[in-house]
C-alpha cells in the first residue's frame, strides 16, 4: 500500500495507482471458500458437472472475488502515513461483470475517488477498484470501496 501524508491524499484523486500482483484462483481456494460460506453450488465445486456448462469448468464465487479486495487493496491501495488501523466501511457499488474461471489469474487496479473527514482523526477514503482477469478484455468486478482510516 502506498502511504502518504494525510494532507497529500487529495492529490491522488482520480490517479490510477500501481496495479497489484497477479493472483491465481485455484480450485482449492474455491473449495475452501465454499466450505467457509456453505455455498457448494455445483458450478463452483463439481468439476465434472461444471465442465458441461457454458463455462466449461468451475468458476469462483463472485463473493470470493469480492472478498479478495481487502488483500489486493493492501497491495495497490493508498492510505495516510499515520494510520493506526484501517477498517472496511462498506461499498457504494459492486458489479460482477464476468466470472473468474478456475486457475485464472486476477489483479486489481485502483484509483482514489474521494477523501472525507468523518471525525477528528478519522478519514473515509472511497477507492474505485477494478479486478482484471489475465488475458480477458472484460473485468471480473468493478466496485467503489470505502475504507475508514483511524490516525494517531
Amino acid at each position: 500500500m502506498l502511504t502518504v501524508p494525510a494532507e497529500q491524499l487529495a492529490e491522488y484523486i482520480d490517479r490510477e495507482l500501481t496495479p497489484s500482483d497477479w493472483l491465481q484462483i485455484e480450485q482449492s481456494r474455491i473449495n475452501d471458500f465454499a466450505d467457509a460460506t456453505l455455498d457448494h453450488q455445483f458450478i463452483h465445486v463439481d468439476e465434472v458437472k461444471a465442465a458441461a456448462t457454458p463455462f466449461a469448468g468451475t468458476i469462483a464465487h463472485g463473493y470470493l472475488t469480492m472478498s479478495l479486495i481487502s488483500h489486493l487493496l493492501g497491495e495497490c491501495g493508498i492510505g495516510p502515513h499515520n494510520a493506526v488501523m484501517a477498517l472496511n466501511y462498506g461499498s457504494d457499488k459492486v458489479r460482477f461483470l464476468q466470472p473468474v474461471a478456475v486457475n485464472s489469474e486476477i489483479r486489481m487496479r485502483a484509483a482514489l475517488q474521494s477523501v472525507t473527514e468523518k471525525a477528528p482523526g478519522q478519514l473515509l477514503l472511497k477507492t474505485g477498484v477494478t479486478i482484471d482477469i489475465r488475458d480477458q478484455a472484460k473485468p471480473a468486478l468493478v466496485a467503489e470501496i470505502l475504507t475508514l482510516f483511524v490516525m494517531q
